[in-house]
């Protein structure tokens, strides 16, 4: 045997499902950096356009042909191509059926966050792991960026003592935060809400910083901003919006002809399945919230404060850990405002970060720590090359060459993809409800986690 060959059959075997934004990070890196190890055999989606868009792209930018499967034969396909992982990057309610019906056909999955949509849905994901002894990695990058890996750090070295509680707002600015209420994501049963499909995200954060689980959460929220009716509400009617034809005077709406990748990817494709990427955020039928509130208690006494505004004039996020010995005090602003291109046109994506700054706020990150009697001290923050610092590319590395020593802990497996949605689910019912929740009242597979 050659020893072209010998490494090719060493190299892991992949296919992705769901070819949206989210899948471009996966198959850059697996045709790319990581092509000496892994292997990507095909691509999936329900949209055939999305598929043959991507593959297009890898033959232009790497020279390689990609096979494409239909999602429905997923056992057929991973049992007669050797498939060793699944990817898994389509829409949050799908991922469930997806990742258990891999598992049982003898495949590994990768899955971006959120892990699921409801408590049934991760129940069942928990026992296909327990059944089928197979391996489930959920993808918390926001784990790998240096600003929280620093914040763990210092938590984790004792700087403030024992943690009491801890403080988290995180705003989304009219760019990035209307885009959940243009897209699929508007209705809850799709996405669970921004407290599943976005927040997951913030309590895996706060769950891996403060090394605990949460127990009981009480939740407060509304559609207060997007929506018919709040529109309704400042004048504006149905039929002042929703074309296209005046998109580009609307600077709450996607004009999707601006963008040749989102025209390419999502416009040109919607004859297959009549899906519109570009929504618009004012109108009926949005089933999700844009503001939020949560307290959350955990195991060993903390108490999170958590607070999410998807309307934001900037964007970025705010974290305050408070502990016997002091506190710690993160800030992030990553757009620092959504400003008009020239001429009073609406916003210009084209604008970087960097001219939307100012002297009063302006794009960075910062870290301090203050102990008890002592003066306020700034902890450094070490970037990396790539996005989110350089976090992307160590997660990367992580899924494709295998996970390191690792101080931090950063690689988030099937307990914690569930702890992370555990607080937006129970968050969700006592919107519900108007009561708090206990996680330990709702079955959603802990307990077979616990034993893989």
């Amino acid at each position: 045997m050659s020893s072209a060959t010998t490494t090719e059959t060493a190299r892991t075997r992949y296919v992705i499902i769901g070819m949206g934004n989210r899948c471009e990070m996966y198959i850059n890196a697996i045709v790319g950096p990581h092509a000496d190890v892994a292997e990507l055999v095909a691509l999936a989606d329900t949209n055939p356009g999305r598929v043959q868009y991507y593959q297009e792209q890898i033959e232009s930018d790497h020279g390689q042909r990609t096979g494409s499967f239909d999602s429905a034969t997923l056992t057929q396909f991973i049992q007669t191509q050797a498939i060793d992982r699944v990817i898994i990057t389509s829409p949050d309610f799908t991922h469930a059926d997806y990742i258990v019906e891999s598992l049982t056909a003898g495949a590994d999955v990768i899955v971006e966050k959120p892990l699921t949509v409801d408590a049934e849905a991760s129940a069942r994901i928990a026992k296909a792991v327990r059944q089928t002894g197979r391996e489930v990695i959920v993808t918390f990058n926001y784990r790998y960026s240096p600003r929280n890996t620093a914040l763990k750090a210092a938590i984790q070295q004792g700087m403030i003592g024992e943690v009491t509680s801890v403080d988290f707002t995180w705003v989304l600015d009219t760019v990035h935060g209307a885009d959940y209420f243009r897209r699929w994501h508007r209705i809850k049963e799709n996405s669970g809400g921004l407290l599943i499909h976005k927040a997951s995200h913030h309590f895996d954060l706060v769950n891996w910083w403060i090394d605990d689980v949460p127990q009981r959460v009480y939740a407060s929220g509304g559609l207060k901003f997007y929506g018919a009716e709040s529109a309704s509400k400042r004048g504006v009617t149905a039929s002042e919006r929703g074309t296209r034809e005046g998109s580009e005077a609307d600077p709450f709406a996607l004009d999707l002809r601006s963008d040749e990748r989102l025209q390419g990817l999502y416009l040109d494709n919607e004859h297959h399945d009549g899906y519109r990427r570009d929504q618009d955020v004012f109108s009926e039928g949005i089933t999700i919230e844009d503001n939020l509130a949560l307290v959350v208690d955990y195991a060993r006494g903390a108490i999170l404060n958590y607070s999410l505004n998807a309307h934001s004039p900037w964007e970025g996020y705010r974290v305050a850990v408070n502990g016997t010995e002091g506190r710690l005090e993160l800030e992030v602003i990553e757009r620092a405002a959504v400003l008009p291109a020239a001429g009073g046109s609406p916003v210009d994506p084209s604008v970087s970060d960097d001219a939307q700054s100012n002297q009063l706020r302006a794009k960075g990150e910062r870290l301090l720590l203050q102990r008890h009697w002592e003066a306020a001290r700034e902890l450094k923050i070490v970037n990396g090359e790539g996005a989110h610092g350089g976090g992307d590319r160590l997660l990367l590395a992580d899924i494709f060459r295998g996970v390191g020593e690792d101080p931090y802990e950063r690689p988030a497996g099937l307990g914690d993809g569930i702890q992370a949605i555990a607080v937006g689910i129970c968050g969700n019912e006592s919107l519900a409800t108007g009561t708090a929740v206990k996680v330990a009242d709702l079955n959603l597979g802990l307990e077979e986690a616990s034993h893989v």
